[in-house]
């Protein structure tokens, strides 16, 4: 264990601390696929339209985009822990009401929209806690891109098994268990964070308003040229290229004639590619070009889902899938590396929660717009299209992408900060 520590790709385990964040979140991030994967199949199943599947996911992003703003602050002012354990119970009580509501054959759109808007409150205060908490947890700072890298990749992880355990488990014994098993797992966060023993976070005490804090925050980004291009283009690709999720329901039951255990491992065969694509990023030498490996992120995601959306032949499909992963992998992952590594201490919780805002502001309202595009001219040509959007994204910002590192000098920021920065060469 001593020596996968101390390579580039596993070193961030040599923080006990860490190791426990991991596999909390290993737990958790589990019953969190297995609930999505249920809740978009019970919405198809009920309905058999893609437009109001995308209005489940736009239900559930939309109002972490609106709650984004104070969930940022808060991670910045109060206790962290506290933050994440709050979330974790109420989470729990949402996971309990979707379950309840299948048993008792209670089911309604409007009622898994209800609890998804519930959901996604949640998250606007629980992730941006969450990814900040891992600089309390990781014991070096030079071992920082590999614990982001290795969190990303377990979600990934995650999302390759917790769609195919959903279909199997929607199967044999029905939706009503994806959800118990999602409640339960919110208790792996929760174990790891009393076992950590993490000494609380001393309140930062500030006169101003969410409003001004969230305020300084964009400031702070126009004078970080890099952390914000990076951002743009992660608002632009979830936009108009990641929500193809919206109509995968559609090519697993229509397109190759299946059912919840197809649509399980399409999601599967996509979190492998996304699981291989994080490890390889994970892994990269230092001074290896993020920026560069986003560019080839970005055109592969296109590339795959041009190649998926067109094949008929299940298994050739997969491949493509595998592909799709592997290209998406990169825009949050890279983007989430750079606003950790390059943001000043007392910034990072409202830079993670503008990053968060491009990602669950742009994501939900592309999935309201993927689902009625597709109910007109179909999910092969929708994904065909937004296929083609992802290579022109690719080449329109390929200039930034394969330009120097710029890395800005702020009153934020000391000098020594900047050095440091330049000498561990994340980028």
């Amino acid at each position: 264990m001593s020596r996968l520590s101390e390579s580039n790709t596993f070193r961030a385990f040599r923080s006990s601390k860490y190791t426990l964040y991991f596999t909390g979140r290993s737990v958790s991030q589990l019953g969190t696929w297995m609930q999505r994967t249920a809740v978009v199949w019970v919405v198809y199943s009920m309905t058999n339209s893609a437009f109001l599947i995308g209005a489940t996911i736009f239900a559930e992003q939309f109002p972490s985009f609106l709650f984004s703003i104070p969930g940022g602050v808060a991670a910045d002012r109060y206790d962290r822990h506290k933050i994440i354990m709050l979330m974790q119970i109420l989470s729990i009580i949402q996971s309990v009401l979707m379950a309840v509501m299948v048993l008792t054959h209670h089911t309604t759109v409007w009622a898994i929209i209800v609890l998804s808007v519930l959901l996604g409150i949640i998250n606007a205060f629980d992730v941006p806690a969450r990814q900040t908490l891992v600089h309390e947890v990781v014991t070096d700072h030079a071992d920082l891109p590999s614990a982001i890298a290795m969190t990303t990749a377990m979600a990934n992880l995650a999302q390759l098994l917790g769609p195919v355990l959903s279909g199997i488990v929607l199967s044999v014994f029905g939706a009503a268990v994806c959800f118990f098993v999602n409640a339960a797992s919110f208790g792996g966060v929760m174990l790891s964070l009393i076992l950590m023993k993490l000494p609380p976070s001393p309140p930062r005490k500030n006169e101003k308003n969410v409003l001004v804090e969230f305020a300084d925050g964009f400031r702070y980004l126009r004078r970080s040229p890099n952390i914000s291009m990076m951002i743009l283009l992660l608002a632009l690709t979830s936009l108009l290229v990641l929500p193809y999720n919206t109509v995968l329901p559609v090519f697993a039951k229509v397109i190759f004639k299946g059912n919840a255990s197809t649509f399980g491992l399409i999601n599967g065969f996509i979190g492998a590619g996304a699981v291989a694509g994080t490890v390889y990023l994970a892994s990269r030498k230092p001074g290896a070009p993020l920026k560069k490996i986003l560019f080839a992120g970005t055109f592969i995601l296109g590339v795959g889902m041009i190649l998926f959306s067109q094949t008929r032949y299940f298994p050739v499909a997969m491949f493509f899938a595998i592909l799709t992963g592997f290209g998406s992998m990169a825009q949050y992952t890279v983007s989430n590396i750079v606003a950790q590594s390059e943001s000043a201490p007392e910034m990072r919780g409202r830079v993670i929660g503008i990053m968060l805002m491009a990602l669950f502001g742009m994501m939900p309202i592309g999935s309201l717009v993927v689902g009625a595009v597709s109910q007109r001219i179909g999910a092969p040509t929708t994904m065909l299209v937004q296929g083609i959007i992802a290579i022109v994204l690719a080449l329109a910002f390929s200039r930034f992408l394969f330009s120097r590192t710029v890395v800005p000098v702020t009153n934020d920021i000391s000098i020594a900060e900047v050095e440091e920065m330049e000498q561990e060469k994340y980028l």
